[in-house]
Parts: structure tokens; sequence; C-alpha cells
């Protein structure tokens, strides 16, 4: 098996030319890549949302090269049909070029397809480095997660016309840097629009409105299985976070009622076995126990 995406066939993929939306998912681990895969997905984001989603943390600045590393290479081992890209975590591109591109060649050998990295103007030359060393590199505009310090909190970006114009300069640069593609989150409607209007490369929306070439949402949030943080444009299409605690509390009551294992759940021995074993009747006399000796 394995994807029959590359970098520059996605870098193609535009609805204004007859395509059909990209469709891209999370996935952390085996058993989430081969239903993200079957499910239809034409791109797994191993993301660095995986802090919040699967590692207990409170925002994506915890997550290391080495988490990041460990959850791609249990994606890719389920060989999916998906393309995989994986984040490039907080601080793994932000000190030297040098650095950049090692951090993404670890992900490249861990299983990823192309790296994501967040960031405008302030991350070409990373953008370009990498690009230099043959990964292919997904941007990432809007709200970047990774910098939710410096702005404050998870807040829509984009509303102004200046912000607007800057977002979709930033977009171009991005884009003739080597980007194949560039993820935009958490902007109005009308800013997806034109940065994806103005692009000959494929934008992936989330919260950036139905007009991008691509929506992408996170795995747990679009199975109702994370509900600490629930912004606008998540969709819950199942709640398999309720479901699971009700199977999971139905096997305790009969675990404590003794009702779990049942006898067609549980394995048996002959009843001549059994009964040399000492389980019914009177045991064997000692010197016949096949247990004396122990």
């Amino acid at each position: 098996m394995g994807s029959n995406w590359t970098a520059p066939k996605i870098a193609q993929h535009k609805v204004r030319d007859g395509q059909s939306p990209l469709v891209m998912l999370t996935a952390y681990d085996a058993p989430g890549a081969h239903m993200v895969s079957e499910a239809g997905a034409d791109i797994i984001l191993v993301g660095d949302s995986l802090a919040m989603v699967v590692l207990g943390y409170e925002d994506t600045l915890q997550v290391t090269i080495d988490d990041m590393v460990h959850h791609t290479a249990a994606v890719a081992r389920a060989e999916p049909e998906a393309f995989i890209v994986a984040d490039l975590p907080w601080m793994s591109y932000h000190i030297s070029s040098e650095e950049t591109v090692k951090n993404a060649a670890k992900l490249i050998r861990a299983g990823a397809k192309a790296v994501k990295l967040e960031g405008g103007q302030d991350r070409i030359s990373m953008v370009e480095a990498i690009v230099n060393a043959e990964i292919p590199v997904m941007g990432h505009l809007g709200l970047t997660p990774q910098s939710v310090l410096s702005l404050g909190g998870y807040k829509v970006q984009g509303q102004t016309t200046s912000a607007a114009v800057q977002l979709s300069y930033e977009a171009k640069a991005l884009a003739h840097a080597g980007c194949f593609a560039i993820v935009i989150e958490c902007v109005p409607s009308i800013v997806g629009k034109l940065v994806t209007d103005s692009l000959s490369i494929p934008t992936v929306g989330i919260g950036a409105g139905p007009d991008c070439d691509g929506q992408v949402l996170v795995f747990h949030d679009l199975l109702g299985m994370h509900h600490e943080l629930q912004p606008k444009f998540v969709r819950s299409y199942a709640n398999i976070k309720e479901n699971s605690i009700d199977a999971l509390s139905a096997f305790a009551s009969d675990v404590r009622s003794g009702n779990f294992p049942s006898e067609d759940e549980s394995y048996q021995i002959s009843d001549e076995e059994a009964e040399a074993l000492g389980l019914y009747g009177s045991p064997l006399p000692k010197s016949e126990d096949p247990l004396a000796s122990w």
C-alpha cells in the first residue's frame, strides 16, 4: 500500500480548475491512520495538536521533535493510502537553517512525505532551506497556535483590511519560497477566499470558510472525543467520548456483579483433567497429586 498522492500532485490541486476539495485529517497513531485512510482522506496531518488531544498539555508549545517523530512513525507503520504531512513543533525551526533541516529530515525518516511549519515572512529562509534539501513543505498562516503567547490567545486573524492584505502577501511569499500548499486557520471567510484565489497552490482551511481548496479537522474533535476546546469551526460527527464512557462503565459494572467473564468467555479443560486437579469431588491422594512436588 501507500499514497498515490505526491507533493507536486497536491500543488496542482485547485478547486477552480475543477478538482474536488482536498480532505485532510489528523492522526497520531496506527489505528487512527487506518481509520482516516479507510475513510478516504487525501492527506493525514500528524499535527502538533497531539499535545492537547493525546498528551494532555494545555497548548502545542510542549511538544518536542522527538514526540513528533514517535507519532509520525506510528502513523507511517499503518501504510495509509493518504499522504502523510508532519508538523515541525515549536522551536524546531526557529534557531538556524541547519537545525531546521535536520529536524525536518527526522520527520521524513520517520515516514512523513512532507513537513508543515507555521509563520509567514519570518520563516521564508527556513522554508527555502528545507525545500533546498529536497523536502516538501506545507505552510500555515492565520491563527498559528505555536504563536499563542504573542497573539494573546486563540483569536481570529485577518479581520482588518491591512491584516488581510498582509496575510495574502505572506501566502504568496510562502508559495514563492516553495511551499506546495498552505493551511489557513481561523480567518474570515472572505479572507480565506482572497488568499485562495490569489495562489496557484492549494489552501487547506480550518475555520477559514468554504472557499479554500480543502478542509482539515482534528481527529478527536470531529469524533467528539475532546471537549476541552471547541472552536466555532469544529463540527462533531460523532460522540465517541460519551459512547466510550458508557461502554467502559458497563464493563466495570459487569466485573463487579460477576457477570464478566461468562462461561463462554472462559477457557475450559476436560472433566477428566479437572478431576485430576482435584476440582471435582475429592482430590487425588497426595502421592498421586501432580502438584504435590511444588
